[in-house]
């Protein structure tokens, strides 16, 4: 599935990775690729639901919905919140991912961001700037993660 990007630059949610007290680097910046309405719309009906177009929408039959989907509970608002630039312990266990890994972090149906595992981790806090319920998958894992407006994230496996 060949995807349309848009460049970051006319990203409408660009300053959450120009904010002046978390830098991104411009290697990273340069694999952070927002995906077109029609391609987020790929992604998310592939991989997340072909049912719902948000997360508090989701229903039986979406994998996320599933109580077996999630394994584990944690907050990252405080990690978050701290001058460490780490992500919560859980989190970075949860992943054994490559640093290369392609990953994709799900806001909603219409608005998913392409970039690697290595990127993602780096600037986890940029990408958290948006928090009403983002998934975090990649296409080649069954690790995922989601992310609450309450501070609470929960890992787990994509059925």
């Amino acid at each position: 599935m060949a995807h349309t990007y848009l460049p970051l630059e006319q990203y409408k949610r660009k300053w959450i990775f120009n904010h002046k007290d978390l830098p991104v680097s411009e290697a990273d910046k340069a694999l952070i690729k927002p995906l077109d309405q029609k391609s987020s719309m790929e992604v998310w009906n592939k991989w997340i639901s072909n049912r719902s177009s948000r997360s508090e929408q989701f229903a039986k039959g979406d994998w996320a919905a599933k109580g077996d989907a999630w394994s584990e509970t944690d907050h990252w608002q405080s990690a978050w919140d701290s001058e460490d630039s780490s992500m919560p312990e859980i989190l970075q266990l949860h992943f054994d991912w490559l640093e290369e890994a392609p990953v994709y972090f799900c806001y909603e149906k219409y608005q998913v961001i392409e970039t690697t595992w290595g990127v993602f981790a780096r600037n986890w806090k940029c990408f958290l700037f948006f928090d009403d319920g983002p998934l975090l998958i990649s296409p080649k894992k069954k690790q995922a993660a989601i992310f609450h407006q309450s501070g609470q994230y929960q890992v787990g496996s994509r059925g």
